[in-house]
This record gives C-alpha cells, sequence and structure tokens, in this order.
C-alpha cells in the first residue's frame, strides 16, 4: 500500500522569472477558449433545438408532434434525424481527437490549431447557410472535427506556454 510522501524542502520550484507578459496571456486565452468551445455547442445546441422556427424549417415532423401532444422532459423530441443532428457534433469530436493526436505529433501544435480553425470556419459557414437537414448535419460535423482538435491541442499550447 503506497503512503503519502513528504519533503523537507518547501520553496517552489519556478523556471524562469514568471512574468505575465502579453504573449504568455495571449496563448492562455487560446488554450482556455478551445477549452470553452465544447461547453459552448452544448449549450447552444440545446436552445436551437428547442426554437420553434428552427424546428419548424428542419424538423417538421418534430414540430408538428410538439404542438399535439404535451411535452415530457425525459424525451421531449423522439426523432432520430434531430439525435442524428445533435450527435454529430460530438461523434466527429470523439474521433478528431483522435486524429488530432497523430497530426500535432506529425506536424506541430501550429498547423493543428490551423485545421482545426479551418474546420470551425468550415462548419460555422455551412450551419449558417443552411437549407437542409443534410447541409445542417455536414456543418455541426466539421464543427466537431474543429472542436476535437482545438480539445486536443489548445490544453497542448497553454501547457507549453505555462512551462516555458
Amino acid at each position: 500500500m503506497a503512503g503519502p510522501v513528504f519533503t523537507l524542502d518547501s520553496s517552489p520550484k519556478i523556471d524562469g522569472d514568471g512574468r505575465i507578459t502579453f504573449y504568455v496571456f495571449i496563448c492562455a486565452l487560446i488554450s482556455a477558449t478551445g477549452g470553452l468551445m465544447f461547453g459552448y455547442d452544448i449549450g447552444i445546441s440545446g436552445g436551437v433545438t428547442a426554437m420553434d422556427d428552427f424546428l419548424e424549417k428542419f424538423f417538421p415532423a418534430v414540430y408538428a408532434r410538439k404542438l399535439r401532444t404535451h411535452e415530457n422532459n425525459y424525451c421531449k423530441f423522439n426523432s432520430q434525424r434531430l439525435q442524428a443532428f445533435t450527435s454529430s457534433l460530438y461523434l466527429a469530436a470523439m474521433v478528431a481527437t483522435f486524429l488530432a493526436a497523430w497530426v500535432c505529433k506529425k506536424y506541430g501544435r501550429r498547423p493543428t490549431m490551423r485545421a482545426a480553425s479551418l474546420f470551425f470556419l468550415g462548419g460555422v459557414a455551412l450551419t449558417a447557410g443552411a437549407v437542409n437537414l443534410p447541409m445542417l448535419i455536414i456543418g455541426r460535423i466539421l464543427l466537431g472535427l474543429g472542436v476535437g482538435f482545438a480539445n486536443q491541442d489548445t490544453k497542448l499550447f497553454g501547457r507549453f506556454v505555462i512551462k516555458m
């Protein structure tokens, strides 16, 4: 059974002068923003799927059922198409995280973060201009790839800067 480890040296070990420069601030901001993207999307997609205008345009069967029946918090929308819309980002992010680890190891942090940005830009363009469900889901998949790449890489970026 392992026990606690105690040391006699209580002085903190700091490599460098420990100043917060503009560069360190920007790098920490990038790192924090990468972590916020996942939580932000959870809030946005939850709010959007409750909007009547959104349901009427992309999920008319769900909208009609919502008007006819009493809502239940356990199973509010019983639609595989709506579930595909919601889960496509998360599944793409999970796959992209593994792919991003390989890309980051082979090409480095900056190209991986640039790829995440390009995925985000493509996903935002497709979801903002979506006229049908396949376009919306492809945009969500691109957003998921961006989230996966960013979540894999921005943490490494922040850790690297803090250790500098």
